[in-house]
């Protein structure tokens, strides 16, 4: 059976009554709602009724989660519409099975557990999610608003929200883990930022980001979270990348349209296996024809060695005539590479 990949990235997700419930409560101001966005209409009677219906929507929904709050409510229902994912992806995609299965749950004992969210920094009246991915994605396939608990978050509060709930679960896999803590250091966060989101200290972060920046991230992607296999695995794995050839092979197999079809971590094991097998060298082998159309020269590659094997029916001498040139042709190749 396919399985799709929902949100670039892959994992044993936890059941939903394992999540906990942030209690946490803070008086917050008028959500930002976004009533002066452009709307472009194809006519100017259009315009004016479509301006007017978006500001009443959006009014309307502003009141709503306005009378929530002041009620002292924490948690407010969310059109999954305006809600966007966290700016940084801490998931290495969700097997099919695993969302259908939380899917069915929700849809049997309804969202136990809001997710957090803080309002859009960059599009009023959007929110972006802070943690609850997996829900909001099983919300949308549903139907009808999310549970959520809104924050005014800054960047650094947000990934360390982020972070931490996912730790509080055990939830994200080595790789995940790793993954998400080296996408914050290419964002700029800082050290003390990303060991506080992880839960690890300065050492085992910086063995951690050290591990990733070995591992292309389109390996890293291709094979997803792979919850069953930690540190030593996935090093083994990097030593065998940083081989040419084997990196060579390892790119045409996950380029394969069977490869995306298996599990993680199957996945994993079968990109292991096979640089990990020992092949004979493969060996490419091209006739040289000259401007005059006879073929003096076949050239054999391996990985190890280029053989070039002179054929005296086609130019008996083309060979000497080589060799003794060799010394000019070595001086020539020099200068080039020195000029590169």
């Amino acid at each position: 059976m396919a399985r799709k990949n929902l949100f670039d990235i892959k994992v044993t997700p936890p059941t939903e009554a394992n999540e906990p419930v942030d209690q946490r409560t803070r008086p917050l101001g008028r959500p930002l709602m976004g009533l002066g966005e452009n709307i472009k209409p194809s006519s100017p009677v259009g315009a004016i009724s479509q301006s007017l219906e978006n500001m009443n929507v959006r009014a309307n929904r502003a009141d709503e989660i306005e009378k929530q709050l002041a009620e002292g409510q924490t948690i407010v229902e969310l059109d999954p519409e305006f809600l966007e994912s966290s700016f940084v992806v801490d998931r290495l995609g969700v097997e099919l099975e695993d969302q259908q299965a939380l899917i069915d749950q929700i849809k049997e004992h309804g969202q136990q557990v809001p997710i957090l969210v803080r309002p859009h920094p960059e599009k009023p009246g959007f929110y972006q999610v802070a943690y609850g991915h997996r829900r909001l994605a099983a919300i949308k396939t549903i139907g009808g608003k999310i549970k959520a608990v809104v924050r005014d978050l800054s960047d650094e509060q947000l990934v360390v929200s982020q972070g931490q709930e996912n730790n509080a679960r055990t939830d994200l896999s080595f790789i995940e883990r790793c993954f998400f803590g080296w996408q914050l250091e290419q964002r700029g966060f800082s050290r003390d930022v990303i060991m506080s989101s992880l839960g690890v200290d300065k050492a085992a972060l910086s063995r951690m980001i050290s591990l990733v920046e070995r591992l292309p991230a389109e390996f890293i992607k291709a094979i997803g979270a792979a919850p069953s296999f930690g540190r030593q695995r996935w090093a083994e794995l990097a030593d065998l990348l940083d081989e040419k050839p084997r990196f060579s092979k390892a790119k045409l197999l996950i380029e394969q349209p069977d490869f995306v079809l298996l599990r993680s971590d199957d996945r994993f094991i079968k990109l292991y296996e096979t640089l990990k097998a020992k092949t004979p060298s493969e060996k490419l082998t091209r006739v040289w024809t000259a401007p005059t159309g006879v073929k003096p020269l076949k050239i054999t590659e391996t990985n190890s060695k280029i053989t070039f094997v002179f054929d005296r029916k086609a130019a008996d001498d083309f060979a000497s005539f080589v060799e003794e040139r060799m010394d000019a042709l070595f001086d020539e190749y020099r200068a080039r590479k020195t000029s590169d």
